[in-house]
């Protein structure tokens, strides 16, 4: 018999089992990256993208489509990392946008969603890429359309969208030709490929490892019998969902903070897209019912009286120190300019904090951060206007990600590629400019930069006309591998003759944490002899993975 609708039981079996099926194969996906470098690769950020999500999804217990909805989109997008789990996330958040809206799937409400998450992806990258996951997620969303006029058996359709993908996905080295010259599909793509077929798998009601995910504990609202030792100001908590009829805008999320504060405290107000999500502790829930429903219809509504199993000492102390921190806090004058910075190494980072930086982000090339990350790190900087230097082209999706999500700041993303382009664009600020002025600066002391990074191999491959053995030695520049050997120091050499021109005045040199110093002056002085016209600096820079990254202006 055929199955023709999917419910809210098993889209949360389908989704876990998408998230641990790509968790399963992200070594395979990994081995897909073009580049053969021993960095935070595809498949590692798709899985840690999809699995901040599942956690959220595996913790909800009997969901309703909403909270389904809200958990993959909320998930997926704060814990989004690298470019590929950034688009993914995106993909998850137009598909979560168009379900909500339904208390069961079909194949036509499927195919709106899978249009809607293409659209959504598009639309969130600057320049899309065909070739790419992006051309997966349209090839799949296409055949969904066409199957949900002619087909309402689920099996039918998702086994042939995902058959239809995978042919997709086999022609992506045809449309980038560096996937063509490594001899693999596009590595994203494959990653997509895998949740739709773990996702199968929960449909068809196969046995699924779900291992790999745990609960998360998230932003756990804290009942009255994990207060046992607390004084309670305000007797009832109360908890609902506001299902909207009209625009919450944010003037009206600010007058409906304000009002619960006026009539309790450990105020939560989350609003998102057609629903806000309330937490309040008061003596009156009727107050905040009614005002709740100026707004529209309320859902899933919970008060528990809190007076029944409490003592008082803890929430005086608890309420006194929240007083000194709000004081505190208040009287901490917010700048007007503040730095984030992303950075790989002691020497690396220290650098960035003596040229201004507030907050430093470890992680770079070999992990790369999430927007949680981003999120967390703007919230630390107490500033009007905050640039981030993402210094890396993988991390620069996800810093946009977090600069839309942040409301009380000014974000201002540098498309810093490199670390040598943020130290170029911090150096470029200007304390008397404006933002625009200083980001327009910033960008083009970028564009005097040319940047060289010294690592190994770890995998065969052929790509930029190189064949490449595991354990070779890599010149990697701006656009591509410039050179290869066997010898650190020659292949540096190597690079550096096709990075250095007539206008070059500076060559900037970080040594890593596998490189002694004593070694790197020498290796420096044997530079400062091939090009005696130009100066030579030399830094420990402390970062993994990378036995030199240099910057040429």
């Amino acid at each position: 018999m055929a199955v023709k609708t999917i419910n809210t039981e098993l889209l949360q079996k389908m989704f876990l089992a998408g998230a641990a099926n790509l968790e399963a194969k992200k070594e395979f996906i990994n081995e897909l990256n073009v580049f053969p470098v021993p960095d935070g690769d595809t498949g590692t950020n798709m899985t840690l993208t999809i699995l901040s999500a599942a956690k959220e999804v595996k913790a909800l217990e009997n969901p309703d489509m909403v909270a389904i909805a809200k958990a993959i989109s909320s998930g997926s997008l704060r814990g989004a990392r690298g470019n590929s789990g950034v688009i993914l996330s995106q993909l998850l958040r137009g598909f979560t946008k168009e379900i909500r809206e339904h208390k069961e799937i079909d194949t036509i409400t499927l195919a709106k969603a899978c249009e809607r998450a293409t659209a959504t992806a598009y639309k969130a990258v600057m320049k899309p890429k065909e070739g790419t996951i992006l051309t997966v997620a349209k090839g799949a969303s296409q055949k969904a359309a066409e199957l949900a006029e002619t087909t309402e058996d689920l099996d039918t359709f998702i086994s042939e969208v995902i058959n239809y993908a995978q042919e997709v996905l086999e022609k992506t080295p045809e449309m980038l030709p560096v996937l063509k010259e490594a001899g693999v599909v596009d590595s994203g793509g494959q990653g997509l490929l895998e949740v739709m077929r773990g996702a199968y798998d929960a449909f068809q009601g196969k046995e699924i490892d779900y291992s790999a995910i745990e609960a998360s504990a998230g932003t756990k609202m804290v009942k009255p019998s994990e207060q046992a030792e607390t004084e309670i100001k305000f007797g009832y908590c109360t908890e609902f969902i506001i299902m909207l009829e009209k625009e919450f805008t944010a003037k009206d999320e600010t007058e409906f903070k304000a009002y619960l504060e006026s009539i309790g405290d450990s105020i939560v107000c989350v609003a998102d897209d057609d629903i806000v999500k309330i937490h309040v502790h008061t003596n009156d829930p009727g107050l905040a019912i009614q005002k709740a429903l100026t707004y529209g219809q309320l859902s899933r509504m919970k008060i528990d009286n809190m007076r029944e199993e409490h003592q008082e000492r803890l929430i005086k102390d608890a309420e006194k120190l929240a007083a000194q921190q709000a004081e505190a806090k208040k009287a901490e004058s917010r700048k007007e300019v503040g730095f984030i910075a992303v950075s790989i190494g002691e020497g690396m980072n220290e650098i960035f904090r003596e040229l201004g930086a507030d907050y430093i982000i470890e992680g770079g090339q070999t992990m790369n951060p999430s927007t949680e990350d981003m999120l967390n790190a703007i919230d630390q900087v107490n500033a009007e206007h905050i640039f981030i230097l993402p210094n890396n082209k993988n991390i620069i999706l996800a810093a946009n990600q977090a600069q839309t999500l942040t409301e009380d700041k000014d974000i201002i993303v540098v498309p810093s590629k490199t670390v040598p382009q943020g130290i170029t664009a911090i150096i470029n600020y200007m304390p008397d400019a404006d933002a625009q002025t200083n980001l327009e600066a910033m960008i083009e002391g970028i564009g005097n930069v040319k940047t060289g990074q010294v690592t190994y191999a770890v995998r065969d491959t052929h790509i930029d006309d190189k064949e490449i053995h595991e354990g070779d030695i890599m010149g990697i520049g701006d656009s591509g591998i410039l050179a290869v050997g066997q010898s650190v120091e020659e292949t540096t050499k190597e690079m550096l003759a096709q990075l250095v021109d007539e206008d070059t005045e500076l060559i900037s040199l970080y040594y890593g944490q596998d490189v002694q110093e004593e070694s790197a002056e020498n290796f420096a002085q044997e530079i400062e002899d091939l090009y005696p016209d130009v100066d030579v600096d030399v830094h420990s820079g402390g970062q993994p993975i990378y036995y030199y990254v240099l910057s040429v202006e």
